[in-house]
């Protein structure tokens, strides 16, 4: 299943040179996900529910193409690794500029949190489907 968001960018995603500045590219890549769960069932009140969260051990973001004060983007989710129990996730996003040209790629390596415990949790059978129809990325790996 492909997962794509379009944004109406703001202006305060911008920075004084009039382009996109860093950390917004990773705030609207971290709104897909939400929006991805959400679609999948699993909103922030079934996180609530079950007293989990999503934490990222790791978060990269490769740059290849200016996005200007007033354009729209489009951000994608794909899966890029899962362990078999649903722990550990790897999620990778493009960002596309209002022209359909890809303007970053950002990954994320995260998994799931115990809210009381503050620690790694196995998610809750309710959650196991969330990524049976994630579109993977070429290079998709089982975490071991």
């Amino acid at each position: 299943m492909s997962f794509i968001i379009c944004f109406n960018t703001k202006w305060s995603d911008f920075d004084p040179n009039r382009h996109m500045r860093h950390t917004a590219y990773n705030e609207y890549a971290a709104e897909v996900r939400i929006r991805y769960f959400a679609a999948q069932n699993f909103s922030i009140d079934e996180f609530t529910k079950h007293n989990i969260g999503p934490i990222l051990f790791e978060e990269y973001t490769s740059f290849r193409k200016e996005i200007h004060l007033g354009e729209n983007i489009s951000v994608n989710l794909k899966l890029s690794g899962l362990s078999k129990n649903n722990k550990r996730w790897k999620i990778t996003h493009e960002v596309f500029n209002q022209t359909g040209q890809l303007s970053a790629i950002i990954k994320v390596y995260g998994a799931w949190i115990d809210l009381t415990k503050r620690k790694l949790t196995t998610p809750p059978k309710e959650a196991n489907h969330l990524f049976l129809n994630a579109d993977k990325t070429d290079d998709f790996k089982d975490i071991t």
